[in-house]
This record gives C-alpha cells, sequence and structure tokens, in this order.
C-alpha cells in the first residue's frame, strides 16, 4: 500500500501537472494489473501503458511523484512497478556505498530524492550513467 503520509498536503499547485496527463480519461486497468496477471499479458498492458506515457507531457513529474510516495502498484511516468523498485534500490545501493561506515544510515528522503532525479532523467530521455 502507498505510504500516504509522504504525499503532500490539499495544495492544487502541487497536484495540477495531473491535469496535463495523457492518462487522464485512459480506463485505469490499462495502468494496473489485475489480480493473477502474468507474462505475455503484464508485457503487453504494461507496454500499451507505457505508450501513453511516451507521449505524456508531464510524464518526469508523475514518475518522481510514484517514486516519493513509494507507489507499489501500476504504471506510473513510463516506469513499472519493477522498473520503480530498481531505481529505488539503485539510489539505495549509491548511497550506502558512498557513506562513510561510522556515519549513520543515509535518510529515505536522500533515496527518494535521489531515485527521483534519476526517473527524471530516465523519462525525459537524457542518459544516465548507472544505466546498464
Amino acid at each position: 500500500m502507498a505510504d500516504f503520509s509522504r504525499l503532500p498536503g490539499p495544495n492544487a499547485d502541487l497536484w495540477d501537472w495531473q491535469l496535463l496527463a495523457a492518462c487522464r480519461g485512459v480506463d485505469s486497468s490499462l495502468f494496473f494489473h489485475p489480480e493473477g496477471e502474468r507474462g505475455a499479458a503484464r508485457s503487453a498492458r504494461e507496454n500499451s501503458a507505457k505508450e501513453v506515457c511516451m507521449r505524456c507531457p508531464v510524464r518526469a513529474e508523475c514518475a518522481a511523484h510514484a517514486l516519493a510516495v513509494r507507489e507499489p502498484y501500476g504504471v506510473w511516468g513510463g516506469l513499472t512497478e519493477d522498473e520503480r523498485e530498481e531505481l529505488m534500490g539503485r539510489a539505495r545501493n549509491r548511497l550506502i556505498t558512498a557513506a562513510p561506515t561510522t556515519a549513520p544510515a543515509a535518510s529515505v528522503t536522500s533515496m527518494t530524492t535521489s531515485a527521483a532525479s534519476t526517473a527524471s532523467a530516465t523519462a525525459t530521455g537524457r542518459p544516465i550513467a548507472e544505466r546498464t
């Protein structure tokens, strides 16, 4: 379940980007898998959802939002659940590797910010050094 405590309060300025989203009016079942969906069916649905995302003017904002609130389900900003988890893991690993052994662990906010930056670069098509 999403961590709602990380969501910003009711401030239209923070949410207005959603009004420009290419997915507005598209059936949400395209972006969220039904129970038990696997394999080729899931890949086909995710690819169709990503096609909508690729023409979206707010793709980067969407991906950054999904990473910031740790959205566990669906395709957001052209990133699947697994892709977001991978980005968060990369950010976590970079912070752990970069942190001195005597320093406390990096904050979750730093990990989220790093992963959101990576997602934003991914969504906008800019090259990412860590990308394999």
